[in-house]
């Protein structure tokens, strides 16, 4: 697989959903990958990544702006709420925005630095407890209390349990999704990003389908 191949299967699933042509953005998982492939992707002209990390994205990804114009960077892992202020320096979106503390530590410094990035609110649609995220029943509550502090709230974002069909949990995130009026939906990743398209993603998660997987040669 490649990443022609990934944009490839994305416009064919855009267009079997009867969406228009680039509506949805291919984030390049980047965490783990050596710099070697990630400048491989960017030398493609693909700017848009995604990082589970703030540590890792910090070391990697200023030296890589230095050199490619547009990066669009977006923090999808758990974050900490110390790593707040560096996550908001350093990414363009963060997808996982899942408790009332990180909420009110964003809304805080938003007011300090004046801006803020674009926020998915990362919901547990499997209701899995090892996993983060609002529950559904409580997302509607905390999509509201985000907005009521002013952040800048574009979507929702789904990891499904992975023994379960991701489908259901994709059109249960775009039906809380869609009743809060939201248009951003984080959702799909290399093995199920189609399925997701069908029923409404507007940012897919492809890593190991882009670089390959880690070998032990990669260090």
């Amino acid at each position: 697989m490649s990443l022609d191949d990934i944009t490839a299967r994305i416009a064919a699933a855009e267009a079997k959903a009867g969406r228009p042509a680039g509506s949805v953005t291919l984030i390049a998982v980047s965490k783990v990958q050596p710099d070697t492939r990630v400048q491989a992707v960017l030398e493609q002209g693909h700017r848009s990544f995604g990082e589970n990390r703030v540590q890792e994205a910090a070391g990697k990804w200023p030296a890589f702006r230095e050199d490619y114009d547009g990066v669009d960077l977006h923090l999808i892992g758990p974050l900490q709420t110390n790593k707040a202020r560096q996550a908001m320096e350093l990414a363009q979106s963060i997808h996982t925005l899942d408790r009332p503390k990180l909420a009110k530590t964003l809304a805080r410094l938003a007011q300090e630095v004046g801006t803020c990035p674009d926020l998915f609110i990362q919901v547990n649609t499997g209701e899995e407890p090892q996993k983060a995220g609002v529950l559904p029943a409580d997302a509607d509550a905390f999509v509201a209390e985000a907005q009521a502090l002013d952040l800048p709230v574009r979507g929702l974002m789904c990891i499904p349990p992975v023994e379960e069909e991701p489908s259901l949990h994709f059109a249960l995130l775009a039906k809380i999704a869609a009743r809060n009026g939201l248009t951003g939906l984080s959702m799909g990743m290399s093995g199920d990003f189609e399925r997701a398209i069908a029923l409404g993603a507007t940012h897919v998660r492809v890593g190991s389908a882009i670089f390959g997987e880690r070998t032990a040669a990669d260090g």
